[in-house]
């Protein structure tokens, strides 16, 4: 999947933008603040119908505007074209359409355009709560398994359900909490089966990127904990049910599984330093990418927002030697430093483009020296 040209409208701090962009390698320059981040965002709004960053639609509008429009325009495999839009008014609900046609649910559309972004916020995958490391499995499984994204709808419907009973302050008939327990259990074991299956199958592929990139002076690991491993989570829904009455919401179930990341088998979250944990983010996203390709049969596209930061010339050197590959289709870059974006394309043979942004405007520059069109 390629997108050709992207339109945007009123978007963040975006007042108007129509782009055109190279099949392989698109660079963004310019200080912090300008609109390099928002660009990208842009982007993977198209592929998630919401910000990366934001997820309160109507704040991705610009102050200034009462709505924002994007469109992107893409080319797929066999070289048909793909037409994505969506708009938002404030206090209206977001339109998302495919080739003019409104979608019926958003979820249908997920997976259509695979794409793995690279952010500073990715940090929270290690330093933040659990719910990070359980949004990086379902934003990987839902992009090619309708079938978990699906079961995830339906348990959390169910777990909302369950603890809104839960807080009742009337008495519930026991009746009822069978009703969305059994739901939860049948919609959380096949989501339990989806992600066991994905990590096992991701581990290897995960290793080998960080390897690479650390030149093997560390080795890393991945465990996925969860309450349905050993037990049905019918049984532990109904056993548990007198102690969630007291504390009000649901303590067990598959809401609650957790990854417990490892840096040279200790918790990188304790032992990792600012260049081992982004070498492992990195790591992570790029064997997502490699992940969704195989299972979607689709090249997604790579978002990689402030890549090189905090990363010795080592771990960026290697990371050039990936990005400048045969491996990756797409590519979206940002970065402050000139001279880190220049490396990539002096190893770069094929096709790019260079935008330089500043106070939301992307202007294109001219070949490698870095003039203005």
């Amino acid at each position: 999947m390629i997108l050709k040209h992207i339109s945007i409208l009123n978007y963040k701090n975006i007042e108007q933008a129509e782009l055109d962009f190279s099949p392989k390698l698109n660079c963004f320059f310019g200080q912090n603040g300008m609109g390099k981040t928002n660009l990208l965002d842009a982007v993977y709004f198209l592929s998630f119908c919401k910000s990366a960053n934001n997820s309160i639609d109507s704040q991705n509008i610009r102050h200034e505007a009462d709505f924002f429009v994007l469109q992107g325009f893409y080319e797929t495999g066999d070289g048909s074209p793909e037409e994505i839009y969506c708009g938002m008014k404030r206090g209206r609900k977001k339109q998302f359409k495919r080739n003019k046609k409104a979608y019926t649910r958003l979820s249908d559309h997920i997976g259509f355009m695979p794409l793995v972004m690279v952010s500073p916020t990715d940090s929270e995958l290690i330093a933040g709560g659990s719910d990070e490391r359980r949004k990086f499995m379902d934003v990987v499984i839902s992009q090619y398994d309708k079938e978990y994204l699906d079961a995830l709808i339906g348990y959390n419907k169910a777990l909302m359900q369950r603890n809104a009973l839960l807080k009742s302050e009337m008495p519930v008939e026991n009746e009822l909490f069978d009703v969305w327990e059994e739901a939860m259990a049948k919609a959380g074991k096949t989501v339990f089966d989806k992600r066991e299956s994905f990590i096992r199958n991701f581990i290897p592929t995960f290793q080998s990127f960080y390897s690479f990139l650390s030149q093997e002076r560390e080795k890393v690991d991945l465990a996925y904990n969860s309450h349905a491993r050993n037990a049905s989570l019918l049984e532990l829904l109904q056993k548990n049910r007198e102690k969630d009455r007291i504390m009000g919401f649901s303590l067990k179930g598959i809401h609650k599984d957790e990854l417990d990341m490892r840096l040279n088998g200790y918790p990188i979250k304790k032992e990792g330093s600012q260049g081992q944990n982004k070498t492992y983010l990195v790591a992570l996203k790029l064997a997502q990418f490699d992940f969704l390709k195989q299972q979607s049969n689709t090249t997604p596209l790579l978002l990689l927002d402030d890549i090189f930061d905090k990363l010795d010339a080592l771990r960026v050197e290697q990371l050039v030697k990936l990005v400048a590959g045969d491996k990756f289709g797409q590519i979206f870059i940002t970065d402050t430093n000139r001279e880190h974006l220049d490396r990539i394309l002096h190893k770069v043979a094929g096709d790019y483009k260079m935008f330089h942004v500043q106070a939301g405007k992307a202007d294109e520059q001219d070949g490698r020296n870095g003039g203005k069109l």
